[in-house]
């Protein structure tokens, strides 16, 4: 077993072990190979911690770094600001990870306009780092290449003074690798409330004592715009997409929860899903794909026939949905009011895809 740094002739093997890695696991299909191939030109990337790992001549596994911001709500004394200062390091982050064995990947919603820049929280943005994602084959799964990659990454990461990463995944894995929950940090999730101990949100001081120095009591992370950028861009992820051999999309158990990006109506159930054109699901960049299969973004009641079904603003949608809040309420562990729900989806519904700005 070695590990090396990938090379441009690595590149179309790596993002096809990706997709491979992820395929159906957290969502059906998946993105996280065109993030991959996109985000080596982002200035976020750090080329010196992007490894691949190898089994004889085959690449069995793949991890990149990139560079995160942590958002304080108040500004950092100026000892902070000082032990903070890096030219080298710093910016914005990533979301994915998936190592093959026991880990997560997110499909997260965007970051609210101004991303991790402070912008939309009103706070002051501090360098920081995260990883991902991170793959491995899955005829490797389970036999711990995940946890030793992942080990030498961190090391190597530490020699280039790199102090804190904050991540999404599994604990039950990532604890072998010395992460914790965040909240413990009194790191907060863009996405969560702050009182919340978000369960898949990790992170770990590779350099003991790295927030106290940096003048941080208390931050919120949230991923960088480049980490949706299939969502952003879909017409290129479905060119790029078509490059490869044609595989199903499937709900299967065990994937993260699937929402309508236009109602936010959980999807379970391939019956749940709207269609695309003819029956079709025809691509936004119209490559036509086999009959009977559906659309994975919006639901029945939303989308048919490649059109919504219904002309309405963002608020409308909400003032629609808010009438069904005795049926979410039956999932709920504390019942919300009509207000309270339409409060909750005034939050939620500008990061799903049909509203998003």
């Amino acid at each position: 077993m070695n590990i090396r740094l990938e090379q441009p002739k690595d590149f179309r093997e790596v993002e096809n072990l990706t997709r491979e890695a992820f395929w159906n696991v957290y969502r059906p299909g998946c993105t996280e190979h065109y993030v991959l191939n996109q985000y080596r030109t982002n200035p976020d990337f750090i080329p010196e911690l992007d490894f691949v790992m190898e089994e004889g001549d085959k690449i069995i596994g793949h991890v990149m770094f990139s560079k995160a911001s942590l958002i304080s709500p108040t500004p950092r004394s100026a000892e902070g600001r000082l032990h903070g200062k890096n030219p080298s390091l710093g910016g914005e982050g990533s979301i994915y990870s998936q190592d093959g064995d026991a880990a997560k990947s997110l499909s997260t919603p965007l970051p609210p306009e101004g991303g991790a820049g402070g912008g939309a929280f009103g706070g002051e943005s501090v360098p920081s780092w995260t990883f991902g994602p991170i793959s491995i084959h899955p005829d490797y799964k389970r036999k711990g290449y995940g946890l030793k990659l992942l080990k030498y990454a961190i090391e190597k990461a530490k020699e280039m003074g790199i102090g804190f990463l904050c991540m999404e995944g599994n604990i039950e894995f990532y604890k072998h690798a010395g992460f914790d929950l965040a909240s413990k940090l009194n790191i907060h999730y863009h996405a969560e409330p702050k009182d919340a101990e978000v369960p898949y949100f990790l992170a770990q001081e590779l350099i003991p004592g790295w927030l106290r120095n940096n003048g941080i009591t208390e931050a919120t992370y949230c991923p960088p715009k480049g980490y949706f950028v299939a969502d952003e861009n879909p017409e290129a992820f479905e060119a790029y997409e078509a490059t490869f051999p044609q595989k199903e999309k499937a709900f299967q158990e065990g994937q993260l929860p699937q929402f309508c990006q236009s109602c936010g109506m959980p999807l379970t159930r391939i019956e749940d899903c709207g269609t695309n054109a003819n029956g079709s699901t025809r691509s936004t960049s119209g490559r036509l794909l086999p009959t009977g299969r559906k659309n994975f973004d919006y639901c029945q009641y939303c989308y048919k026939d490649g059109q919504f079904l219904q002309e309405c603003t963002m608020d409308e949608m909400i003032e629609h949905c808010a009438q069904f809040v005795d049926e979410v309420n039956k999932q709920m562990p504390k019942p919300m009011t009509k207000e309270e729900y339409k409060q909750m989806m005034q939050g939620f519904f500008p990061m799903l895809k049909r509203w998003r700005k």
